[in-house]
C-alpha cells in the first residue's frame, strides 16, 4: 500500500522520508533517541511535556497528546552488522497503546504489532516535574529479537491510546549483546554509573550481576536439587504429613516463589533457570483467568501453559491460585452475581452462591482441560502441576464478612440459607427466636424466611446462643463449599494436591481454629503471613512512594510494628508468620510471606524462615513475590514492598534453600499436642494455641507453668522456636499434653533453644545461632555476638547486621564434607534512598531511590576447625556463582566486602 494511502486511512498528517545516522552506535548495539525521528505528526502538549529533563536520555523525548489524532513516527536506522538483535525501548507504560512495524532491506514491513509496555516494563520512573503520579512515566520494555541484515532498517511506531492518544518514546536500543536496562545509561555508560553509585554510597556495594550464560562453569548451581523435569517422580501427593512423589513416595519440600514475572517464552525459560539455580522448586502462579463478566481469558490460559512448560524443564513445579475477590468487580448487569455495581468485590459470595460457583468451575475447566496449542497436553494430565488452591484470602470469619461489603441480593441468598438451616435445627423460626431470647440483628426478616448476621466482634465477645448458631452455620457452609469443590476437582481428573484457602480471621483464638477446621477436607493447610513495617501513606498496602512512612523492626528481637514511647526499642511482640502448628497431621505451607520493604532488617528473612521452617517440619515456603526477573529495585510501575530479586532475599536463597529442602536443621520434638473438640470450638471456647495472635508479656500470667493445660491458658508462642506443635480436631473431649518448656525458654535471659539443641535465639540481642551437623550460621546483630565457636567453625564479624552461613552441598556433615557453600550478607538499600526520623521509631521516605541495589560492606572471618582445613580450597564467587578468585584455605577465611558466596572444597 502506498504510504500516502496508509496515512489517509489513519488520518495521519505529513510524513517526510530521510535517512538519519544514529547518534550512538557500535558493532554490537545501536542507540536511537526518541526525539531523533525522521519526522512525525506527534503533538507535543505543554502539560504532558512538563517533565524532568535530567531523567531523559539525551535530555529530551518524543511525546504525543492529542484528543483527535493518533501519532505515527518513523526512524531510519543504519544497522552496522548483520546479526540477531534484541530490541528494547524506553517509553510511556501508563494506559498507553504503542505499536510498531519493522522493515529492512530484505523484507517488507510487518503488520502493526502492539508492544506490551505496561506488564513487562523495567525501571519505571515518574518524570513529572511536580512528581504527581499521573500519566508521565517512562519504563523499559523488551520488544523482541530480530535477525537483521547490515544496512538500512525502518522502524515505525503508532501511538493511539484511548486516553487522548497519549504516549512517549525516550530512546531505543538494538543490540546483539545481552542488555539489562538501567535508566538513561547506554551500555558503555552503565559500568561508570555503577562506579559512581559506589563512590556516592561509601561503605556499600552495588549489586549488578553480569549476564548469566547458565553454563557448566558455575561453581554454585543448585539445579541438581531438582528433578531433570518436574513430575519425573509422579504427581505430588500426601503421605504421613509430607508432600511426596506418588511414584517413588520420596518426600519433597518446596522452597518457592510467587511468580514467575516473565511474560514471554524466552523470558520464562531464563527465569526458570535463574530460580532453579538458587534452589527454587515450585512457583505459585497467582492470577485470574477471567474478566469482570466471568468470561475466560484464553490468552491467559495460553500463558499458563507456557509457565508450566518453562518451569517444568528446570524441575520446578507449579501451584495455581486462580481466584481472589479483589480481582473481580462484577458489573451491574451480571446474571450470576446480582447486586454489584462494577466497583464492589464479591467477598464471601463464592461460598454460597450457586450461580457464582458454576461460573467459577468453568474457569477451572478452561485452565485444566484446554489442550496446549503446541503439545496437545492438558495441564490436568501433567504431573508438573503440583497443586491447586480453591480460593485466596476470603472467609466468613474475617472482617470482610459484613453487610457493608455484600450487596443486598447476595445477603438475601445467604440469609435464606441460614433460615432453612435454623428450621432444620429448631423446627421453626418462631422456635428459633425463643431459643435466642429475641436477640435481634438489623437485617432479620423472619416473616420473609430470612435471618441476618450479627457482627463478628459481637459474636466473639458476647457468645450468645444466636452467635454460636451463626458460627456453626457459617463454618458448616464454608467447609461444605471446600468439600464440594475438592470433589469437583477430583472428578475432573486432577491427581495432585489441593488446598482450601489461607486466610486470617477476626479473632485468632476463637475463630482461628475453626477456619483451619474448614480446610481439613482438602490435602494440606495453607496460610499467609507478612512481617510488616507499618507502611503508611497512599496505597501503601501495595506500593512504596516518596512521603510514605515506615519503621525498621527486627524479627530476631520480636520488635513490634507499632512502637510507642521512649522505650519503643525494648518492646516485644511475640507473633510471627513462621509459627506453624500442624493440623490433623496434614502438611503445611505458607504460600505468601515476606519481610516488607524498606525495613533495614529485611535480610533476616531467608535464614529465619529456612531454619524455623525446618525445625517445625514445614512442607512449603512460598516467598512473595517474584515481581521481576531482573535485579531491579522497582521492577514494575510502582515500587512494591515485597520484591524478591534483591541481595537480601534472592541473594540468600542458596544456603536457605539447602537448609529447608534437605532439613539440615533437624525437626524438633513435639512439645505440645493440642486436642480441640470440634463441638467446644463451635461453642466459641477457642484454643490455647492461637496461630497468628499477638502475644505480649501481659499474657504471661495465662501461660501454663507445668505440663497441664487448663481452660483460659494460652501456650507461650515461643514454643514454636523450640520445637513442633500439633493440633488435632477431635469428636470427644481428649486431654492435651505439653512438654516442660522451662529448660528451653528463658524469658529472663531472653533466649530460646530448640529441643534438638541445634538452634539458639537470643531475642534480647537479636542473634540467631545455628549449630547443626550440615548447617552452621550466625545471623543478626553480629557485632554484639563477638567471636562465635560452633561445631566446626569459628565466626567473627563487626557487621552490625549480618548473616554468615556455612552449608554442606554434598549431603555430608560439615566435619567431613568435600563441598560447602559459605554465604554472607549484610543489609540492603536502594541507591539514593533517603528517609528521616519522625518520632516513635517511624521514618518518612524522602526518596525511594533507584537502581542499582546496594548492600553494606561485608566483613569478618570464618575459620574451619577441621584438621584438614588447610587442605580445603576457598574460591570467591560472583553473584551468579562463577569463580572470581582463589583465596587460600579454609583455616582462615577473611571475608571480602563485595563477595556473597564462597565455595569451599577439597
Amino acid at each position: 500500500m502506498p504510504f500516502s494511502q496508509l496515512r489517509h486511512k489513519l488520518r495521519i498528517v505529513a510524513f517526510l522520508f530521510a535517512t538519519i545516522t544514529p547518534q550512538y552506535c557500535s558493532a554490537e548495539w545501536v542507540w536511537i533517541e526518541g526525539e531523533s525521528a525522521t519526522e512525525s505528526n506527534a503533538s507535543r502538549h505543554p502539560w504532558y511535556a512538563d517533565v524532568k529533563n535530567e531523567l531523559l536520555s539525551g535530555g529530551d523525548f518524543l511525546s504525543h497528546f492529542n484528543d483527535q489524532d493518533a501519532a505515527e513516527i518513523e526512524y531510519k536506522i543504519d544497522v552496522p552488522a548483520a546479526g540477531k538483535y534484541e530490541f528494547w525501548m524506553r517509553a510511556n507504560p501508563v494506559r498507553t497503546r504503542l505499536s510498531y512495524k519493522l522493515e529492512d532491506s530484505d523484507t517488507a514491513a510487518t503488520d502493526w504489532k502492539e508492544i506490551d509496555v505496561s506488564d513487562s516494563s523495567i525501571g519505571n520512573v515518574n518524570i513529572a516535574s511536580d512528581n504527581k503520579p499521573d500519566l508521565r512515566f517512562l519504563a523499559w520494555a523488551h520488544v523482541g529479537a530480530f535477525d537483521l541484515p547490515k544496512g538500512a532498517v525502518t522502524l515505525r511506531f503508532r501511538i493511539d491510546s484511548e486516553l487522548s492518544n497519549h504516549g512517549s518514546i525516550d530512546c531505543m536500543i538494538l543490540t546483539t549483546e545481552r542488555f539489562i536496562p538501567q535508566g538513561i545509561f547506554k551500555p558503555d555508560e552503565i559500568e561508570k554509573a555503577i562506579q559512581t553509585a559506589a563512590k556516592e554510597n561509601e561503605g556499600w556495594v552495588p549489586l549488578r550481576p553480569k549476564h548469566d550464560p547458565f553454563d557448566n562453569s558455575a561453581l554454585l548451581d543448585l539445579r541438581f536439587l531438582n528433578e531433570s523435569v518436574a513430575g519425573e517422580g509422579g504427581y505430588i501427593s500426601v503421605k504421613d504429613g509430607e508432600f511426596v512423589h506418588q511414584r517413588t513416595a520420596e518426600p519433597i519440600r518446596f522452597w518457592a516463589v510467587n511468580g514467575p514475572a516473565s511474560k514471554d517464552v524466552d523470558g520464562l525459560r531464563r527465569e526458570a533457570k535463574l530460580l532453579a539455580k538458587r534452589g527454587v522448586n515450585l512457583v505459585r502462579v497467582h492470577g485470574g483467568y477471567f474478566d469482570n463478566s466471568g468470561n475466560v481469558k484464553m490468552e491467559a490460559i495460553t500463558h499458563a501453559h507456557e509457565v508450566v512448560d518453562a518451569m517444568k524443564a528446570e524441575g520446578i513445579y507449579s501451584h495455581f491460585s486462580i481466584y481472589f475477590p479483589l480481582w473481580l468487580t462484577p458489573p451491574a448487569d451480571s446474571e450470576w452475581l446480582d447486586g454489584y455495581d462494577g466497583k464492589q468485590y464479591p467477598f464471601a459470595s463464592l461460598m454460597f452462591n450457586p450461580k457464582f460457583q458454576a461460573t467459577y468451575r468453568q474457569w477451572w475447566k478452561a485452565l485444566l482441560l484446554t489442550p496446549n496449542a503446541h503439545t496437545g497436553k492438558r495441564l490436568i494430565d501433567d504431573p508438573a502441576l503440583a497443586g491447586l488452591e480453591i480460593q485466596n484470602e476470603d472467609s466468613f470469619l474475617f472482617w470482610t464478612f459484613d453487610a457493608k461489603n455484600i450487596p443486598d441480593p447476595q445477603l438475601r441468598i445467604l440469609e435464606s440459607q441460614f433460615a432453612d438451616w435454623l428450621i432444620t435445627r429448631y423446627e421453626s423460626l418462631d422456635a428459633t427466636k425463643k431459643q435466642w431470647k429475641d436477640i435481634a440483628s438489623p437485617r432479620d426478616a423472619f416473616d420473609e424466611g430470612r435471618v441476618g448476621f450479627r457482627g463478628l466482634w459481637n459474636i466473639v465477645n458476647d457468645k450468645t446462643l444466636r452467635d454460636k448458631d451463626t458460627v456453626r452455620f457459617l463454618v458448616e457452609t464454608q467447609r461444605s463449599f471446600y468439600e464440594q469443590t475438592y470433589r469437583f476437582l477430583r472428578e475432573l481428573g486432577f491427581k495432585g494436591v489441593i488446598t482450601a484457602s489461607n486466610w486470617a480471621t477476626a479473632d485468632a483464638e476463637v475463630l482461628g481454629p475453626l477456619e483451619k477446621y474448614t480446610y481439613t477436607v482438602t490435602d494440606f493447610i495453607d496460610r499467609h503471613g507478612y512481617f510488616g513495617c507499618q507502611n503508611r501513606g497512599d496505597n501503601s498496602a501495595w506500593s512504596i512512594r516518596d512521603g510514605h512512612t515506615y519503621v525498621d523492626r527486627s524479627a530476631l528481637r520480636f520488635e513490634p510494628e507499632n512502637p510507642k514511647g521512649e522505650n519503643a526499642t525494648q518492646q516485644k511482640q511475640f507473633v510471627h508468620p513462621v509459627m506453624d502448628p500442624k493440623y490433623d497431621g496434614m502438611p503445611s505451607m505458607i504460600s505468601e510471606t515476606a519481610w516488607n520493604r524498606p525495613n533495614r532488617y529485611r535480610s533476616e528473612a531467608p535464614l529465619y524462615l529456612a531454619v524455623y521452617g525446618s525445625l517445625q517440619a514445614g512442607n512449603g515456603i512460598v516467598h512473595f513475590a517474584q515481581d521481576g526477573s531482573q535485579w531491579a529495585v522497582k521492577p514494575g510501575f510502582f515500587m512494591q514492598p515485597w520484591t524478591l530479586m534483591s541481595p537480601a532475599t534472592m541473594g540468600q536463597f542458596p544456603a536457605a534453600a539447602m537448609i529447608y529442602r534437605h532439613r539440615l536443621v533437624t525437626p524438633g520434638a513435639v512439645l505440645a499436642e493440642i486436642n480441640l473438640e470440634v463441638e467446644s470450638l463451635l461453642h466459641l471456647q477457642g484454643t490455647p494455641l492461637p496461630q497468628g495472635a499477638s502475644f505480649d508479656v501481659l499474657r504471661l500470667a495465662d501461660v501454663p507453668k507445668g505440663t497441664d493445660i487448663k481452660s483460659g491458658n494460652v501456650i507461650d508462642p515461643l514454643i514454636h522456636y523450640a520445637g513442633r506443635t500439633v493440633v488435632n480436631f477431635v469428636d470427644q473431649p481428649t486431654k492435651s499434653r505439653m512438654a516442660r518448656l522451662d529448660e528451653l525458654i528463658n524469658r529472663d535471659k531472653q533466649t530460646v533453644i530448640s529441643s534438638t539443641r541445634e538452634v539458639l535465639l537470643n531475642y534480647g540481642k537479636g542473634i540467631l545461632f545455628v549449630n547443626a551437623p550440615a548447617a552452621q550460621a550466625v545471623s543478626g546483630m553480629l557485632s554484639d555476638a563477638g567471636d562465635v565457636s560452633l561445631r566446626d567453625i569459628v565466626v567473627g564479624s563487626e557487621m552490625e547486621l549480618g548473616h554468615i552461613a556455612l552449608v554442606s552441598l554434598d549431603a555430608k556433615p560439615i566435619s567431613n564434607s568435600q563441598k560447602m557453600l559459605l554465604q554472607v550478607m549484610s543489609e540492603e538499600k536502594n541507591n539514593q534512598f533517603r528517609s528521616t526520623p519522625v518520632g516513635d521509631g517511624t521514618r518518612r521516605i524522602e526518596s525511594i531511590g533507584q537502581d542499582p541495589w546496594l548492600f553494606r560492606n561485608l566483613s569478618g572471618y570464618v575459620k574451619l576447625k577441621r584438621v584438614d582445613a588447610k587442605q580445603m580450597q576457598v574460591i570467591a564467587l560472583d553473584a551468579n556463582g562463577y569463580a572470581v578468585e582463589k583465596l587460600g584455605t579454609a583455616d582462615n577465611i577473611q571475608l571480602r566486602p563485595d563477595t556473597m558466596y564462597y565455595l569451599i572444597q577439597q
